[in-house]
């Protein structure tokens, strides 16, 4: 027979059980209609040929993969790629930086994600040390020219930006670690983190105030909330390409307390961060 601390134990477990299915599928519900508009653009891009390239950036555990598999889910995979780039081989770091990235666009009627992108080399890279302070001062000069010329190439670039809070990416690592399945996503940079947050900070602040340009803006998303966010996502991609089809009468208001655009994102920073006002 059980005993009492057995039996609250499972009672416990239960409802945790449910509720996860609970919220599973709120969200499921919540994002379904804007995943039937994903499809109907989806069946745009191809017929007409257009070339899209999403970015997704973000710090660790900022909900960057999981936005990306649920506006997927049900798209047609003949016609969309996630990229997801490693560590540069020895040729690779001998080629021009973009190269990497270039052989991987899209074709027409196509649409690539990039799950981390080129801006590895504005945050990332520089901070860990993997590339000099002069590559770094190179890519910040050469990337505008480079996105421009995509944008001239008739190559729909979109830029995301999650936004997760300190709080909310400890509670995700400290989750991850407890989760023998969910262990392998941990690595050495993301237990490095939190503890080099305010250097991340510095970074994106950099990023914003030197790659946020008319042709190519930055959305940022606030990913505290992951199914907001994800649906935030999807109405930024919808509402920046055009198609037919597009049912009228679904909300495609963006939530300003969610997506902020990247020069917004910039002034707060520079306002509540004053030590970034002499950069």
């Amino acid at each position: 027979m059980k005993s009492y601390d057995q039996l609250l134990k499972e009672l416990k477990y239960y409802k945790e059980k449910y509720q996860e299915f609970l919220d599973h599928e709120a969200e499921r519900e919540l994002l379904m209609p804007y995943q039937v508009e994903l499809l109907k653009l989806q069946q745009h891009i191809e017929k007409h040929n257009k070339k899209i390239i999403i970015l997704f950036e973000g710090r660790d555990a900022s909900g960057k993969g999981g936005a990306i598999r649920k506006i997927t889910r049900h798209m047609n995979p003949k016609h969309y790629r996630i990229a997801a780039l490693g560590k540069p081989t020895e040729v690779e770091r001998t080629q021009w930086f973009f190269q990497r990235y270039v052989r991987l666009f899209p074709r027409a009627g196509e649409i690539v994600l990039f799950d981390r992108s080129w801006y590895n080399r504005a945050m990332v890279e520089p901070i860990f040390g993997f590339c000099t302070p002069k590559q770094h001062k190179v890519f910040m000069e050469d990337v505008i020219k480079f996105e421009e010329s995509l944008v001239k190439e008739d190559i729909v670039l979109i830029k995301l930006y999650f936004s997760v809070s300190k709080e909310e990416q400890k509670k995700r690592f400290d989750e991850r670690a407890k989760n023998p399945l969910k262990r392998w996503k941990l690595s050495e940079i993301d237990l490095q983190a939190q503890e080099l947050w305010g250097e991340f900070t510095r970074k994106k602040f950099q990023m914003l105030q030197k790659t946020d340009t008319e042709f190519a803006p930055w959305y940022i998303i606030r990913s505290d909330d992951k199914p907001q966010a994800r649906l935030e996502a999807m109405k930024i991609i919808l509402n920046l390409i055009p198609y037919r089809g597009k049912k009228i009468s679904l909300d495609f208001k963006l939530n300003p307390d969610i997506v902020i655009r990247g020069t917004d994102e910039y002034h707060t920073m520079k306002k509540k961060l004053k030590v970034f006002s002499s950069i």
